[in-house]
Order: C-alpha cells, then structure tokens, then sequence
C-alpha cells in the first residue's frame, strides 16, 4: 500500500499556519496576564478591565460566523494577507491606547480580525493538505494555540513586567509582521468559493446534525473549564508551594502539547467514535480530582491527566464540522469551519460560568464532578452522532444496492 508523504512545500504551508495561530493565540490569551497593569495604569477597577476578556470572547462567537459567511467568495490568499495586515495594525494601535474605550473597541475589532483568520487558517490546512494528511495539519495548526499559552503567554507577560503592559502589544505586532512575511511567501493561491448568500450560509445552522456536532466541542472545552478556572484555588487546598504554583500552570500547558499531538491520532481514523470513549475517560479524570486533592502528588499526576485530556477533542470536532457541511450545505464550509473555534469561546465562557455558580453555592470541590458531568453529556451526544453516521452509512450501502 502507497503512503501518502507531505512535500516540503505542503510543511512550510503546516508550519507558517502554526505560526499564524501561535501570533492570534498570544494576542488573545496575553490579555489575562496584564489585565492588573492594565487596570492600573488606566485607572480602572480589575473587574472593568477583565471586559476586556470577556468582550473579546463574545466578540469572536458572535462576528466570526457571520464575517465568514459574508466574505466566503473573497480570494483566501488575499483577504488572509488583509486580515493579518489588520491585525498588525490593531496591535500597533493598542500600544498608543491611552484609554480604556479605546483598548476595549481595538481589542473587540481585534477579536474579529482573530476568528476570520484562525477560520481561514483551518480551510487552508484542510483543502490543500491530502486527505489521509488532514488530521496532521490541523493538529499542528491548533499546535499554535498550545504553543501560544506555553511560551507566548509567559513571554508577553514578563515583558510587561519589566516594562509596561503597552510593550506586550509591541511583541504580538512584531508577531504579526513575521507571520505576515511568512504568510506572504508560503501561502497559495486558492479557488474561490462560489459565492452564496448569507441567508444560504446560514441554513447550515438549521440541520441537526450541525447543532449537535457544534455542541459536542462546547461541552468538552465546558468540562474542563468548570476546572480550570478555579485551578489555583484547587492547587491551593491542595498545600502547593505557593511560589510552585506558576510552574505548575507551565507544566499543565506543557503537557497540553502532548494533548495536541495525541489529538491528531485520534484524528486519523474513525475520530467521532473514538472521541465517544475520549470524553468518558475525561469525565473520569475530572470526577477522581474530587479525591486526589487531599494527597498533593496524586493531585498532581491527576491534574497533568487532565491536561492531556483537555484538547484531545480539537482536530476531530473541525474536521467532522467541515465535513458535514460538505454534505449538507457545499456552499457553507467556510462557516462550518469557524464554528469549532466559536464552540470552544461558547464552551469556555459556559464552563467558567458554571464553575462559578457551583463554587459560590457550595465546596470548590464540587466543581470536579460537576465538570465531569458536562464530559459524560459531550460523550452521550458524541455516541448519538456516531450512531446517525453509522444509520447514514447503511442506508447508503442498501440504496447502491439496490440501484444496481
């Protein structure tokens, strides 16, 4: 049997997509780190500049789809080029913000910019890779968020600490050019979608299967934010060193690489029915943190547990989504391919929100199982849409037989 090989120039495209993700992924998530610099120097409380984040977040869910519907017939290479110029732009802007209003509009138009982008960037991986090579790709262009909390995170956050917050936005435009000059010379020329209406676009969102696939991704990134938003409180009950605490949060993100590699297997071959038993074994992982919390090394090893199963969901959740809308709406699979990056917004703003209710009503360990909960619902729609994929399938067979 011939297998399939990557060129190098099919790599160079990988890697300047990773690139691209790693630059948004900094952009997006560095806020989180200066937010008290922020505050401080802008004379706001933390609880006004942490809109910021939360406007961000809505901003995405919101425009992403609607953009990519209405811009789905735009020349990629071009209006990717655009995108990112934007983006460049914007970041410059942010350093020179001398106001709140301001931060927040350029951080919102930001966001936009964010969502079109990593959406194209999915399309790119999945129509110029070979079929048997799509999983890869896709794992290493999410490979760039993970990368982005790991290292660009981190670094944009010290150079605020050494200068001012204003310099991290000098890093992610300085980002943004070298993704750009990258993104000039690799990217290629693609055929135009034909051009639909929004109105046809958005049919997509009207079948079930859709739905149901968008909400799968929702309640896996649910599950593990019901957690990892009180994550230093728990590491706190649990005696952590508090000095520990920081390379802790290093080696949760870490781990979370191997999540993404791990993600692209699962990927490769009949991903919706292994991710039935994936979400079981994160709904385990979650509820056992219930108990390991009282030994500060088994709470350890368990919290690097679910790490690794935190993303596992990503790569197959993107390509199942592109490829439903493949079947039911041709037209609409650049708006299929921005809705997993709108689920994971939508699944996180869900799971912090319900971590919250449940720590204020009652213990913060109850946040465990609660998480794990919203896993086993993940499962039980993934183990609904496998089994609609198997019916279409027979139903598929029986009618070629008949036929002939």
């Amino acid at each position: 049997m011939n297998t399939i090989e990557l060129t190098k120039q099919h790599w160079l495209l990988i890697l300047t997509l990773a690139l691209l993700t790693f630059v948004l992924g900094t952009s997006e998530f560095v806020i989180v780190g200066i937010l008290t610099e922020i505050s401080s120097s802008l004379h706001i409380s933390n609880s006004e500049a942490g809109t910021l984040v939360s406007a961000f977040a809505i901003t995405f869910a919101v425009a992403t789809p609607i953009v990519m519907s209405a811009t789905s017939h735009f020349p990629k290479r071009k209006w990717m080029l655009f995108l990112i110029g934007s983006f460049i732009i914007l970041n410059a802007l942010c350093v020179i913000a001398s106001s709140y209003i301001l931060l927040l509009g350029l951080r919102m138009l930001t966001a936009i910019v964010t969502g079109v982008l990593i959406s194209l960037a999915m399309m790119v991986a999945s129509e110029t890779i070979p079929v048997a090579k799509r999983s890869l790709a896709i794992s290493f262009v999410f490979g760039g968020f993970t990368l982005a909390n790991v290292a660009g995170v981190p670094i944009g956050t010290v150079i605020a600490d050494w200068y001012n917050w204003n310099a991290t936005f000098v890093l992610t435009a300085l980002l943004g050019l070298l993704a750009f000059t990258a993104s000039f010379f690799i990217l290629p020329n693609m055929e135009n979608q034909a051009r639909s209406s929004i109105r046809d676009q958005f049919s997509l969102l009207t079948h079930p299967r859709i739905l149901m696939a968008f909400f799968i991704p929702s309640l896996g990134f649910g599950a593990t934010y019901v957690v990892f938003t009180y994550l230093v409180p728990i590491l706190n009950e649990m005696a952590a060193p508090s000095q520990s605490i920081s390379l802790i949060l290093f080696g949760y993100g870490f781990i979370s690489i191997f999540s993404n590699i791990l993600a692209g297997k699962i990927a490769s071959r009949n991903a919706i029915g292994r991710l039935r038993f994936v979400f079981l074994i994160q709904a385990i992982v979650l509820i056992s943190l219930y108990w390991t919390t009282n030994d500060l090394l088994l709470g350890l090893i368990n919290i690097g547990l679910m790490s690794l199963m935190a993303i596992l969901l990503t790569t197959s959740t993107q390509l199942y989504l592109i490829d439903l809308a493949g079947i039911y709406q041709p037209k609409a699979t650049g708006l299929a391919a921005s809705l997993m990056p709108v689920a994971s917004n939508v699944g996180i703003a869900f799971g912090s929100a319900l971590g919250g209710l449940v720590y204020h009503q009652g213990s913060l360990a109850n946040v465990t199982w609660v998480g794990g909960l919203v896993a086993v619902a993940a499962s039980v729609l993934t183990f609904v849409s496998y089994r609609l994929d198997q019916k279409e399938r027979d139903t598929g067979r029986r009618e070629k037989l008949r036929v002939s």
